[in-house]
């Protein structure tokens, strides 16, 4: 894992973006076609705006996948991970992607449509994946204790309340009570399945979680640690977020 600190969540964003920008040109270059998997939240803000403003993106060689949803939400609502990309990606574009594989949060059997997702996944590696770290470290909707040993490619997962607090106090649901009890998650095993991870996490409140995942055992109570194991993981911070690393790099 390389660690790459910077001033502030604008900067980290923006060099988050840069580092996709530069693989997704040299395998577009290499082969023709690229595949990305972006993710959602507040933590993905700048990077998604400044990679959409990259210049000469070949954005008609991109498939992208989506990395996880909400259980019975309906994309209007304002929390909706579909609608979030949507508006703050997606539209964006200067030209249509490829293919933009949505995870539909709203369908009526969430382990089905786990099934069809399975059917369009890459046989091999992802290109590139963009992720944060939750407050509870989580990966994705994966939460502690993850199950690190999943062979699909999505299942549903049941979210623990850590993780439901979190999506209240970024604002996205009115109380608890609001968020779903469930999601439809990649796995931990699929996201590992990525040639370049590409991870960015600010503010302080991400700080304890951020440390654990660094400098603490690989373990599936810390989630996110497993980046530890990925052999071209860039973890991406704020300075808030770094606060509590006693070293900068591994």
């Amino acid at each position: 894992m390389r660690i790459e600190i910077h001033d502030d969540r604008r900067s980290m964003g923006v060099a988050a973006a840069r580092e996709a920008a530069d693989v997704i040109g040299q395998v577009v270059r290499d082969r023709g076609r690229v595949t990305l998997v972006v993710a959602t939240g507040t933590s993905q803000l700048e990077v998604l705006a400044a990679l959409a403003a990259t210049p000469a993106l070949p954005w008609s060689a991109i498939e992208i996948f989506h990395l996880d949803e909400y259980a019975g939400l309906p994309d209007t609502h304002p929390a909706s991970f579909r609608r979030y990309l949507r508006e703050r990606f997606v539209d964006a574009l200067p030209a249509p992607p490829a293919a933009f594989h949505w995870v539909d949060g709203s369908a009526a059997d969430p382990h089905a449509e786990c099934r069809r997702l399975a059917g369009v996944v890459p046989a091999g590696n992802f290109d590139v994946m963009l992720c944060g770290i939750g407050e509870n470290a989580h990966l994705a909707f994966n939460d502690p204790p993850a199950d690190f040993e999943a062979t699909a490619p999505y299942h549903v997962v049941e979210l623990d309340e850590a993780c439901r607090r979190q999506q209240v106090g970024e604002g996205w649901f009115a109380g608890l009570e609001d968020v779903p009890t469930q999601a439809i998650s990649m796995t931990i095993r699929r996201m590992l399945a990525s040639t370049r991870i590409i991870c960015s996490v600010p503010d302080a409140r991400k700080a304890v979680a951020v440390q654990a995942a660094v400098e603490g055992a690989v373990i599936p109570v810390i989630p996110a640690s497993i980046l530890q194991t990925h052999d071209a993981c860039t973890l991406h911070l704020d300075r808030a977020a770094a606060a509590r690393l006693t070293r900068s790099s591994t």
